[in-house]
């Protein structure tokens, strides 16, 4: 099984339409400061790190990049214990039940996920007039570390950017590797090795 990537930082675009010595993310948190104002000296550092992603994943283009196979990706402080937690929606092949026998299709024409050029996307309206789709998804929910995220600054500052870029970068490195061996694993499309 080849090795892949399922998160990483678009840092060439970043700094290709960045400014003033500073990356486009950079300037977007400084852009965006007020959305930090609840988390401000926050004595841990998961909900400082949640904005920080949400403000990397909604750029357009986003700062942070996934595999194909990645349909949403959220992080979140947990309202059990306050850790940090993601939601992780992947595509996948149907379930085995339904792939070893066609007969439950009934001549139908059902369709999987619909591809363009390499990337997984939803059926037009048109298409869903003529056929039927079964588009399996998988739900990732698992807790993250916090290990090496930065703490949340006590205040709006020249700190803020940087602080959100680490938050980012570590968060990415704790997602792909979570995620790389599972979008590997389907990738190959072959049951694992016992």
């Amino acid at each position: 099984m080849t090795t892949v990537r399922a998160f990483w930082l678009d840092e060439q675009l970043d700094r290709e339409r960045g400014s003033a010595g500073h990356g486009r993310y950079e300037a977007e948190v400084s852009r965006r400061m007020d959305e930090f104002a609840d988390v401000w000296g926050d004595i841990a550092p998961v909900a400082f790190a949640v904005i920080a992603w949400r403000l990397a994943t909604t750029l357009d283009p986003p700062y942070v990049r996934w595999h194909r196979r990645v349909v949403a990706a959220t992080c979140a402080r947990s309202p059990w214990d306050g850790s940090l937690t993601c939601a992780v929606t992947l595509v996948s092949r149907w379930p085995a039940e339904l792939t070893w026998s066609r007969q439950w299709q009934r001549d139908r024409g059902w369709r999987d996920w619909p591809e363009v050029f390499g990337q997984f996307v939803t059926p037009t309206e048109r298409d869903l007039t003529r056929t039927p789709h079964l588009r399996a998804t998988l739900q990732v929910e698992a807790p993250l570390p916090l290990d090496d995220l930065p703490p949340a600054p006590d205040g709006p500052g020249e700190a803020v950017p940087a602080a959100a870029r680490r938050a980012v970068a570590v968060l990415t490195r704790e997602l792909d590797a979570l995620l790389a061996p599972v979008i590997g694993q389907l990738d190959a499309g072959v049951p694992a090795d016992s």
